[in-house]
């Protein structure tokens, strides 16, 4: 059978450095820092005391005050950040699509965990008797945001969630494509959000010694390829994807940003946390996108990097770019966004997906900002487009996302 092609027409995002698609992407180009202090929690006896958090975000500003107690932040964050993408695509109150054939496939690679924080913390205060708030479960689990979004507009066709550590919103990119591809779907609303910033997130990843610990230097702690990189730096938010069969998007006038032409799943089948120290899983999954695309590594101009500023990771990926692209890969643009985002952990592939796309409509890569001393380790020849944007024709971007439990998934967009 003839697979369709899919369009990206509605984009929304929540992050550290914007909140609305407009601020992100001036926040990546003018190379922002969205680390600070922690707010959220009183981070005073934690190792790491500062994150990437979403800034003056006021969930009440969107929703109805009750309703918004009912919801974890992750949702909060998914709904609104949604909201942005299906305005954008123009598909609140639109007669002319069938919402039988609209679904909602979202991600979150932890889901409540600061509402699950709450409760424990009030049962074990309590005297071992059982008072637990009966919005407990349905605040927590994570699939209960793309719930919430299909309810909110009504939309009836796929709907679920997608959890693979950080690579989670990726590979809700990649399901809600294959849907669109096979005829089985017309428009599906996907991405992911994540609000690990909570005493559980910070003090568990503190204690994988995960997280950079600069507290003097929050601004300028993610740093990917760089020598003095010692970890990534927690970050929270929402990124929401429309993708649209091509041929549906152009009958009903929709803006088309870029078309994903291509994706790919893979397994390092090595360890829980660390990468495989070759890359072949990530080789495998760029190879794989690539082939699904049917373009030569030469067709790529720009990679989004996974980059999330741990010594092992950061290298692994880029011996991974090398192998699969050969010299090419001293032609092509390189930049980790996660140097001003932070790391999204499950919504970081949306937001980086999103990144990508606006290259591409843009011409313009953003940049890898806090660079301060060259690895040895890494390539110099490598154009890791360090401290400023560079313009640039960008006809085709690559995004990487890798997750705990060795999950790799690559995304491949390109111009229409």
């Amino acid at each position: 059978m003839e697979l369709k092609r899919v369009v990206v027409t509605g984009l929304g995002a929540l992050t550290p450095i914007g909140n609305n698609v407009e601020a992100y992407w001036n926040g990546l180009v003018n190379g922002v820092s969205g680390a600070d202090a922690i707010t959220l929690f009183d981070a005073t006896k934690f190792k790491t005391r500062f994150a990437c958090e979403v800034k003056n975000f006021n969930p009440e500003d969107f929703l109805d005050k009750k309703e918004a107690r009912k919801l974890d932040r992750f949702s909060q964050l998914a709904i609104v950040s949604s909201d942005q993408a299906i305005l954008d695509a123009g598909l609140v109150d639109n007669d002319a699509v069938n919402k039988d054939r609209i679904g909602v496939i979202w991600a979150s690679g932890i889901g409540g965990i600061g509402t699950f924080f709450e409760e424990m913390k009030g049962f074990f205060a309590g005297d071992g008797t059982p008072r637990f708030n009966p919005f407990f479960i349905p605040k927590m689990i994570s699939d209960i945001a793309s719930g919430h979004i299909s309810m909110k507009y009504g939309f009836r066709g796929p709907n679920y969630c997608t959890v693979s550590a950080c690579a989670s919103s990726s590979h809700a990119l990649i399901d809600a494509s294959h849907f669109i591809r096979l005829g089985k779907a017309d428009v599906i609303v996907c991405g992911g959000s994540e609000a690990a910033v909570t005493p559980p997130g910070v003090g568990g990843f503190n204690a994988m010694k995960a997280l950079s610990e600069r507290n003097e230097e929050a601004k300028t702690a993610s740093r990917p390829f760089d020598k003095g990189r010692d970890g990534f730096v927690l970050g929270e938010g929402g990124g929401a994807i429309v993708l649209e069969e091509y041929e549906h998007a152009k009958a009903r006038g929709a803006k088309i940003y870029a078309e994903l032409v291509g994706s790919a799943c893979s397994a390092d089948a090595h360890h829980i946390t660390a990468p495989h120290p070759e890359g072949l899983g990530v080789m495998l999954v760029m190879n794989n996108a690539l082939q699904d695309a049917g373009m030569n590594p030469s067709e790529i101009d720009y990679i989004n990097v996974h980059g999330t500023s741990t010594p092992l990771g950061d290298i692994a990926e880029v011996t991974a770019i090398q192998r699969v692209f050969g010299d090419h890969a001293y032609n092509m643009n390189i930049s980790s966004t996660k140097s001003m985002t932070g790391h999204l952990l499950g919504a970081a592939g949306a937001i980086e997906a999103i990144a990508s796309i606006l290259a591409v409509k843009h011409d313009l890569v953003p940049p890898t900002i806090n660079h301060f001393e060259d690895d040895d380790q890494l390539d110099p020849k490598l154009n890791f487009t360090f401290h400023k944007a560079q313009q640039r024709t960008v006809n085709a971007a690559l995004s990487n996302t890798f997750g705990f439990g060795g999950h790799n998934a690559t995304v491949i967009f390109k111009k229409v």
